[in-house]
């Protein structure tokens, strides 16, 4: 019996018939009535997509628990054999992971008990569903889908198999922000507050022009695009650009606006808005492959608090310390929360209070020496980490439920279809529509690419 059919089959703290032995939730491991010393047995853990962030989240993985990694599976050969060296030359693994091009194939023979997803974006939902349908709990980086019936159809299915599922959202698992929560926001420190404003000034838009050409010889192009329109290949498509085309991926709003919109709903305790509306477009760089608006404004409505987004990817910030963030206003005080900082500004009398991102450098040496680790991330990943596998043994809710992630990606895909239609979108969050409007419901689901079939044609 493996560890994922001994917690179904028994209760989270109960005996396991005459063996003697019980699970320690707090562990999460099997323990002896004897000596209640711990008995090894390791989780099971694959990832899908091995790219930066796919290994970034399986190296913090690794470093707080001695999980066995026993299969890794991407779609480029050459970044499948480099993630498989590195993660064996960092873990103690049983055995070197098995690797695998196809995800299909790896959910049916590794038969993991948790997987970790970090494909592009358009392939969020189909590996997710498929997964839990395996009977693994879930780390899916974010945003959930590329289209909304697809993130409806990952929430179901989470909940139909009863699997965990935590949402990439880190910022929820920052202990800066989490601090700044608890000591400004819950305390009541900033008053009323009426309006929150989020933005992203980073110049990140792509601005090449690569010739198109043959896909590389270790890239099956084919599988890469999957249920997405398979655009011509340029060297924009793989690896890491592919944010630059709306056929992949969500755009600025949907890479970077969910993290500020997230971490807003999490301080705030924010549900779904009742209304969005966006404008924007490409107003500046008009001239390189890159489809996605250089210029967004978006204005989310919580009925008596407005959140407001904006990026740009040209010009300067408003504040060189927050390109990046988020600014609460109060009638008592101001605080604003990036990943690097906090700052909380009174309203007349008091002291103003600043602190810094936490490095964990000292205690995780090789944060240090690894190749494109955002290094003031690896702790809130660390304790998101934590936090999905407490969830795992306790069978809970994590702090980013894959329906907190659901919320705020929704919302970020409303606001990009606002742009489109040209109008302000009304949302019934109880039946997943938008109200009074035919044309927007229609495009709720994307069309897929034969053979691929759509996950939210399950749910009609």
């Amino acid at each position: 019996m493996d560890r994922r059919d001994f917690l179904s089959s028994t209760t989270t703290a109960g005996l396991l018939g005459s063996t003697g032995l019980w699970i320690d939730p707090a562990r999460g491991a099997y323990a002896s009535l004897q000596d209640s010393s711990p008995v090894a047995k390791k989780r099971r853990v694959a990832a899908i997509g091995v790219g930066w962030y796919g290994k970034c989240d399986l190296l913090r993985l690794m470093q707080v628990e001695p999980v066995d990694v026993v299969a890794l599976c991407d779609v480029d050969s050459q970044m499948l054999a480099n993630a498989a060296e590195l993660i064996t030359a960092r873990g103690t693994l049983d055995h070197p992971p098995a690797l695998y091009s196809d995800y299909r194939q790896m959910l049916a023979e590794a038969k993991p008990d948790i997987v970790l997803i970090a494909t592009p974006d358009h392939w969020h939902a189909l590996t997710m569903i498929a997964a839990v349908e395996a009977g693994a709990d879930v780390y899916v980086q974010k945003p959930t889908s590329v289209d909304i019936a697809e993130s409806q159809a990952m929430l179901a299915a989470a909940r139909k198999h009863g699997r965990v599922v935590q949402v990439g959202t880190q910022r929820r698992s920052t202990p800066h922000i989490a601090e700044a929560k608890q000591k400004f926001i819950d305390t009541g420190m900033l008053g009323k507050i009426g309006l929150v404003e989020v933005y992203c000034y980073y110049h990140m838009r792509a601005k090449d022009n690569p010739p198109i050409t043959e896909p590389p010889q270790n890239l099956n192009y084919e599988m890469w695009a999957g249920p997405a329109p398979k655009r011509p290949y340029t060297a924009l498509i793989h690896p890491r650009k592919w944010r630059a085309f709306t056929e992949y991926g969500n755009g600025i709003m949907g890479d970077m606006c969910i993290h500020m919109l997230d971490t807003t709903r999490f301080m705030l305790g924010l549900g779904w808005p009742k209304a969005v509306s966006s404008v924007g477009g490409i107003y500046v760089d008009r001239q390189s492959q890159a489809n996605i608006p250089d210029t967004q404004t978006a204005t989310f409505d919580f009925g008596d608090l407005d959140v407001v987004w904006q990026h740009r990817s040209y010009g300067s910030t408003p504040d060189p310390k927050y390109p990046w963030g988020v600014t609460i206003y109060g009638d008592k005080g101001t605080l604003k929360v990036s990943v690097m900082s906090y700052d909380f500004i009174p309203q007349g009398r008091g002291e103003a209070v600043h602190k810094d991102v936490t490095y964990e450098l000292e205690e995780y040496p090789e944060d240090k020496t690894e190749k494109d680790l955002e290094k003031h991330v690896a702790p809130a990943i660390r304790a998101h980490m934590r936090n999905f596998l407490k969830s795992v043994d306790e069978r809970s809710k994590p702090i980013a439920d894959i329906e907190e992630g659901h919320i705020s990606t929704v919302s970020c895909l409303l606001a990009n279809l606002s742009l489109e239609l040209g109008r302000t979108l009304r949302w019934d969050a109880a039946n997943g529509l938008v109200v009074g409007d035919a044309e927007a419901n229609n495009r709720l689901a994307r069309p897929y690419r034969a053979p691929w079939v759509h996950p939210g044609v399950k749910l009609s």
